[in-house]
């Protein structure tokens, strides 16, 4: 009986194959894939679901959030590194979805409420650009108000300032919104705030000045001044 060389025994471990889902589906979803893969002997699977948007991928600024054994992390780098900036290890397999859920259920939150906030200021008599900085001096500073901010014309290069085009549509954080509670649910974890973001994401979805646009059109939806 022939036994392979040592070449050949390398040769074969180096091809064992990695698959690293960049998708954002259900934890359970993912596990039940990887378990498969592994079982299998089909090869490795992680999850590496990103963060950035359209404009991260273009720039190749893309933030990765995987969820592996340590052992594949600088495996796993290597590859992504090409398409992003930063990697993040958050644990093992299900880990990067679990961190991709909780921060797109932030972002839902917060996105709502610079939606709410501009409005308010702007039919109080504030002019937008002064309101959106002093915000983004002060304690309300976040992603939405900032990079992504819902009132046309306060940043050049935001959704709203082209009719609400591109970016990340109210359809896609609807989704993430959804994924996010089911999971939040599995684990019997009850998000106080949850619901009704995801009832004025379902409304604004429904809104046919609104279905399609980024998810910062929530300012549309509730009458805010363009």
């Amino acid at each position: 009986m022939l036994k392979p060389s040592n070449l050949e025994t390398k040769s074969a471990s180096l091809q064992e194959r990695l698959f690293i889902d960049c998708s954002t589906i259900d934890p359970k979803s993912s596990a039940g894939v990887a378990n498969a893969t592994h079982s299998s002997h089909a090869g490795k699977f992680i999850d590496a679901p990103m963060s950035g948007g359209v404009v991260g991928a273009r720039a190749g600024t893309l933030t990765f959030m995987i969820g592996a054994p340590p052992e594949l992390v600088d495996r796993a780098t290597s590859v992504l590194g090409l398409m992003g900036k930063r990697v993040v290890h958050l644990g093992p397999q299900t880990s990067g979805l679990k961190g991709k859920l909780a921060n797109n259920y932030l972002l839902a939150l917060t996105n709502i409420a610079t939606c709410e906030a501009m409005d308010m200021g702007i039919k109080w008599g504030l002019d937008a650009v002064t309101l959106a900085d002093m915000i983004n001096t002060a304690t309300g500073r976040c992603w939405p108000s900032v990079a992504n901010n819902p009132v046309p014309g306060v940043s050049k290069d935001a959704p709203a300032s082209r009719g609400y085009e591109g970016g990340f549509g109210t359809q896609l954080m609807l989704k993430d919104l959804n994924l996010a509670l089911s999971a939040a649910t599995e684990a019997k974890i009850v998000p106080g705030l949850g619901q009704t973001a995801k009832d004025i994401y379902t409304a604004v979805h429904a809104d046919e000045r609104c279905k399609g646009k980024d998810f910062s059109v929530v300012y549309r939806h509730i009458g805010g001044r363009e």
